[in-house]
Parts: structure tokens; sequence; C-alpha cells
């Protein structure tokens, strides 16, 4: 069973060949937890995850593009597969054009994903600009599209398979779970 959205969503989405995202808001819940050693920990959602390794079993690219550093999101996106990681950038959208160039894109082929103000441009001037209901309001004005389910719980999930939805490629990689 798959979600509707209306054709203008399906049509960028169908054009989306790098998909870039925030990690803080979007992949995790936002929350940084400190233990009492001063140790960073990070929670993600296994269904994210899922979602990303079945975009990328379609042939889209993946990016992380965030702002902070972190052992944890390195792990994660080897886990993953995330072919461009890209950390302790604060100019997300600078990123996303130098990663699209190097890749030999057009901004109209890259979906960006982010929550917050760092995230605000990138948003607006990907292709297929996505926030989440938990985002800031500055950031989901501009988004082309807002998640229903919030960050760390669900929303990069539902973004990958509209984005499979769109090009024709989800009930193919469905089917494959029997």
């Amino acid at each position: 069973m798959s979600i509707q959205h209306s054709e203008a969503i399906y049509q960028k989405a169908a054009k989306i060949k790098l998909f870039a995202m925030d990690v803080d808001g979007i992949l995790s819940d936002g929350q940084i937890i400190y233990d009492a050693n001063g140790v960073e920990t990070k929670a993600f959602f296994v269904q994210d995850g899922l979602g990303l390794q079945l975009l990328r079993q379609a042939g889209v690219t993946l990016a992380i593009i965030t702002g902070r550093t972190s052992p944890m999101v390195e792990r994660r996106a080897k886990e993953l597969g995330v072919a461009h990681l890209i950390q302790g950038r604060d100019d997300k959208f600078v990123a996303l054009q130098t990663l699209a160039d190097k890749l030999g894109l057009s901004l109209s082929e890259c979906a960006y994903m982010g929550d917050d103000l760092p995230d605000l441009k990138a948003v607006r001037e990907a292709g297929f600009g996505v926030s989440v209901p938990n985002g800031c309001v500055q950031t989901q004005a501009v988004a082309d599209f807002v998640t229903t389910k919030t960050g760390g719980r669900g929303a990069v999930r539902e973004i990958c398979e509209l984005i499979l939805q769109a090009q024709g490629k989800f009930d193919d990689l469905v089917a494959t779970f029997g």
C-alpha cells in the first residue's frame, strides 16, 4: 500500500539521482545525549536505514551533510552504504552544490532533507527540498514537501518510499521481501 501525493511532488521526486540529508533532527530525533563520562550517543531509526538501503539499491546516490562531526554518524553512514559523508559543514548548500558538481548532476536531480536554519538554503535550492514537522518553521516554509513523520522516527523512510514510488521502483523492491 502506498500513499498518494500530488503530481508535482512525484515529478520532482522522479528526477532524483542524489539524496542528501542532515543528521540531527532528520536521521536522529535531534537529541544529543551525554553519559556521565561525557560520551555522546545518538539513536537511529532502523526503518529509516532500510529505506536508505532500498534507495541505494535503486541507484540513487546517498549523502549526509552535517554541521557536527561524529564517529557515530560515520559508523551509521558506513553501515548504510552512504557514498558521501560530509561532516563539520554549516554551509550545507555550498556542500550540496559542490557535491552535485562533482557528480555531474544539476540541482534538479538532487533532494535535500533538513530541519533547521543551516539547512534552509539547501532545502530551498534542491530540486526536491524536504523538511519535517519537527523542523523550524522557516525551513518547512521553503520545502517542497514536509513529511508526516518526524525526524528520527520514520521521516527518512517516508521520503525514500516516495522517491521510489515516483521512479516506479517501489513495488518491485517490496516484492523482493516475499
